[in-house]
């Protein structure tokens, strides 16, 4: 059965690599990113099977009036995919607050609001999938990436409360969490110049790691995204799938050591409640 598809950040990464796998197999898909003629080669091989359009996901009125235009013109979408993001790199303190605002505009409210703009369109065709491509960093953390946390961190939590509100609609959610993988989100990255005083922790480690190639980046991007793809085939949908041995391992022995320390405070924790 031939699916519609709308994407955010087709470029290149995850969001090129799914477009041209949903385009191989014969689906539709509705590619949004800021310089469409990325996608041109793709254009001229599918005509009739890809829908493009110039998104800039920290507009708001563009978000709403884009995905009006994919949604009359298509007619129904099945899968909203919100892709779009970029990474910043650096200690907190390192960081400027124009970086900080960009880093929680593009990934955060950038996919709040692309969620919250398909949900009347997804609501009145009788239900559909979203998938938030989020990362193993929505529940572990590394130093270096703080808001890119915050904002992963921010998304899930923001999911796991829509998908109980829209449930009742047939709109599903997955969160879709990747390991360290080996696409272009590094070469885009934005970095802080790095502070002396820095050099000797945890934060000064991770950027000799990641300067030097001792940080491995061992995820498969095309397996990932065949991964997320083959989610939207699932019934129910899953609401998180973990992508690669390192997001698997990090994040099972993060939750393990969460709920480790919950139960040593048990005592503490039901003490809290009022007494009648």
């Amino acid at each position: 059965m031939q699916r519609t598809w709308f994407i955010t950040g087709t470029s290149s990464g995850f969001g090129r690599i799914m477009t041209e796998q949903l385009l191989a197999r014969g689906d539709r898909v509705a590619a949004t990113l800021r310089t469409p003629s990325a996608l041109a080669d793709l254009q001229a091989r599918y005509l009739g099977q890809l829908w493009v359009a110039q998104l800039d996901v920290t507009d708001d009125a563009a978000i709403d009036a884009v995905l009006a235009r994919a949604f009359t013109e298509l007619g129904r979408i099945d899968v909203i995919v919100s892709n779009a993001a970029y990474g910043l790199f650096g200690a907190a303190e390192e960081l400027t607050g124009a970086q900080v605002r960009r880093q929680l505009d593009t990934n955060l409210l950038g996919s709040i609001q692309l969620i919250r703009s398909a949900l009347p369109w997804l609501r009145r065709q009788g239900g559909g999938r979203v998938i938030q491509v989020s990362s193993e960093g929505g529940q572990i953390a590394y130093p270096n990436f703080s808001v890119y946390h915050a904002t992963k961190w921010g998304i899930e939590g923001f999911v796991e409360a829509v998908a109980q509100e829209v449930a009742p609609f047939g709109i599903e959610f997955t969160l879709a969490e990747p390991g360290p993988t080996p696409t272009n989100f590094a070469a885009g990255m934005d970095t802080a110049p790095a502070m002396a005083d820095y050099d000797a922790t945890p934060s000064g480690a991770v950027r000799r790691a990641l300067a030097d190639g001792s940080f491995k980046l061992s995820g498969d991007p095309v397996q990932m995204v065949r991964s997320m793809i083959d989610s939207a085939d699932q019934s129910p949908a899953p609401r998180r799938i973990a992508l690669g041995s390192t997001a698997y391992r990090s994040i099972h022995a993060a939750l393990t050591d969460r709920l480790a320390r919950l139960e040593a405070q048990q005592d503490i924790a039901l003490n809290a409640d009022l007494t009648t």
